[in-house]
């Protein structure tokens, strides 16, 4: 049995996309955090497992979702994601193999209406995974599945569509927020990085995603989602630097 977990608030421009794209699993859970928009209503067309609470933060609500998940498997994926048929036939596979209790699988992101492979995210992520034993860190961001000791994991070749940046204003906008998150869990750590390091980290990042992941095979948005990705490096050093961190933390 496969369990689909996802957390939402005011989703409703991309929720729909990935409720459609996993009407074949067992369960799907969605767990709401204050949407005012017609994100509840939309869940409810596709699941009647939709649970509201307070934003706590993405380990949290993570944590939270999977708590109601009664599945062998879980599949954990955000609102702005979605699930092809070349995935969902790997998945099924996947969770018929014995021996196996998780599964690393790519991100793709998907730019004005173009699937980028290179630029963003390239990395393999644990989204599939036996619920037995496991659980979600309590991050604010980049929150992590932690699987039981000696967890055989395995990579699938498909990658989930990621719709993540509706436009240039709204990249921004995330980039503000989710570099916000980081720097406070930098703060309370008190690692802080000097401004050289800060100035160095951002053209790490730039060099990194443009040379080193393949951005500069995607042309101009290969470019752009480089100098996006630095600018967040930036961001996160420099309001560890000015640590006034606390007005956008009760927002998703």
């Amino acid at each position: 049995m496969l369990s689909v977990i996802i957390i939402a608030k005011n989703e409703e421009a991309n929720l729909e996309r990935c409720l459609k794209s996993v009407t074949w699993a067992d369960e799907i859970i969605v767990l709401d955090s204050g949407s005012e928009d017609n994100t509840i209503p939309i869940a409810k067309k596709y699941t009647q497992k939709v649970y509201s609470t307070d934003w706590q933060g993405y380990g949290i609500q993570k944590q939270r979702a999977l708590a109601h998940a009664t599945g062998t498997w879980v599949l954990n994926l955000d609102a702005d994601e979605c699930v092809d048929e070349a995935l969902k036939n790997e998945l099924l596979a996947a969770i018929a193999k014995k021996n196996i209790d998780a599964y690393r699988i790519p991100i793709h992101l998907n730019f004005y209406g173009k699937t980028r492979r290179y630029s963003w995210s390239p990395k393999k992520h644990i989204r599939l995974f036996k619920r037995e034993g496991a659980h979600y860190s309590n991050h604010i961001v980049h929150e992590a599945i932690v699987l039981p000791p000696r967890a055989k994991i395995r990579s699938l070749k498909q990658a989930i569509q990621h719709h993540c940046l509706r436009d240039i204003s709204h990249a921004l906008d995330k980039l503000n927020l989710y570099s916000t998150y980081s720097a406070t869990i930098r703060i309370k750590k008190k690692a802080r990085p000097s401004f050289i390091k800060t100035l160095l980290g951002a053209w790490w990042m730039f060099f990194r995603c443009y040379f080193f992941q393949g951005g500069f095979l995607e042309g101009r948005d290969g470019l752009i989602l480089a100098i996006l990705s630095a600018q967040g490096s930036f961001y996160r050093g420099v309001k560890t630097l000015y640590p006034d961190q606390t007005r956008h933390l009760d927002q998703q």
